[in-house]
């Protein structure tokens, strides 16, 4: 299957941000300049990463990467980017955990020197699960491993939610709380029904979203545990590897306080996202590879907390999912690359995943 062109996630122009990325750095580090500086061809669908070295006698890095909040005029995916709270976030988990987390050097809440806040981090080498194409399908490095070295990946990126899940003191992380009455996991779901609002906001709503938020309450856990850090976005595509063990752990943009069933069932039903996609074409995938009670059984062993509800936090996770995917296909419309849907059910097709979601809330996905 040929690779699709990705849609477009920014207005902004790679010579000009190392133009401004010099001048900035100037000013942190007399003398210093930004050099080899290159915007990654796997960036994000959100906030943007540049990566560069920096070129000075005595520098605190030399090569370093940058993660900027979203570009305001290219229609962002979230309302909001907090780049400090990010910043805060990995300096929280490398202070307390080893979990292995990239240095991070300096926060610029400054808007101006590039047009929006950002800050600058170590830059770790390694290699991470593509999700264009997705690692599920044939011609990458995880898809051509084998059995054994899936399976000592999958371990050993299960074993990094379990150390952030119980290494992080939650009275160091208030500041995640989201806002809101109730408890984290009702403030949480209620985070995402606004999210939902915004995103829908003077655009053809999603029959298929709602039912999913209705189906949640129908399903609410009896006992939602106590809160942890979670990671927001736990996934193996936001961990950079060393052969098969993680070396760096990135993209905290969703970071909050949450049952642990949360980020395990994001890991759960990301994974499930790119192996469902894969079979809709044709292809076998990755079927072993990250099952859910694997993923499971191997959190319990290692924290002796038995995950609980799963089915409730999969379909948390693919809703979640779906509102995301939604707001990218308005950023299509936006550019023109799409047109409005004239429907509400054209609304849901939107959504890559519309069939495993419509599933899960009818209770026969699993």
């Amino acid at each position: 299957m040929a690779t699709p062109p990705r849609p477009r996630t920014t207005t902004r122009e790679p010579e000009e941000l190392a133009r401004r990325l010099t001048a900035w750095l100037g000013s942190r580090l007399p003398g210093a300049k930004a050099v080899d500086v290159t915007v990654p061809e796997s960036n994000g669908m959100s906030s943007e990463t540049l990566l560069f070295s920096i070129e000075h006698p005595e520098p605190p890095l030399k090569s370093c990467a940058l993660r900027v909040a979203a570009d305001p005029a290219a229609y962002t995916i979230f309302p909001v980017y907090d780049m400090p709270r990010q910043y805060r976030t990995m300096r929280l988990v490398a202070e307390h955990t080893d979990v292995p987390v990239p240095r991070v050097l300096w926060l610029e809440e400054d808007p101006g020197p590039l047009g929006a806040p950002f800050f600058v981090m170590e830059r770790v080498e390694g290699r991470v699960p593509p999700d264009v194409m997705p690692y599920t399908y044939e011609g990458n490095w995880l898809h051509s491993a084998s059995d054994a070295e899936r399976a000592h990946l999958a371990e050993a990126s299960v074993r990094i939610i379990a150390r952030l899940h119980d290494q992080v003191p939650v009275s160091q992380a208030q500041f995640l709380a989201l806002p809101g009455d109730g408890t984290p996991l009702r403030r949480h779901v209620a985070s995402q029904r606004a999210y939902y609002a915004w995103v829908v906001s003077g655009l053809p709503r999603s029959p298929l979203i709602e039912s999913a938020f209705a189906r949640l309450e129908e399903m609410w856990p009896d006992d939602e545990g106590d809160p942890v850090l979670n990671w927001g976005d736990a996934r193996i595509g936001n961990i950079i590897y060393a052969g098969f063990d993680p070396v760096a752990v990135l993209d905290w943009e969703m970071a909050s306080l949450a049952p642990r069933e949360v980020d395990i069932g994001w890991t759960v039903y990301l994974h499930r996202f790119f192996q469902d996609l894969t079979e809709s074409f044709g292809q076998p995938g990755l079927p072993d590879f990250l099952r859910r009670e694997h993923i499971e059984e191997t959190y319990a062993r290692l924290t002796g907390h038995t995950p609980r509800s799963m089915d409730f936090y999969t379909l948390y996770a693919a809703l979640r999912h779906a509102v995301v995917m939604l707001r990218v296909a308005y950023r299509q419309v936006h550019f023109g690359e799409a047109e409005v849907p004239g429907s509400a059910e054209e609304a849901d097709m939107l959504i890559l995943h519309h069939d495993s979601l419509a599933a899960m809330v009818q209770g026969s996905y699993w």
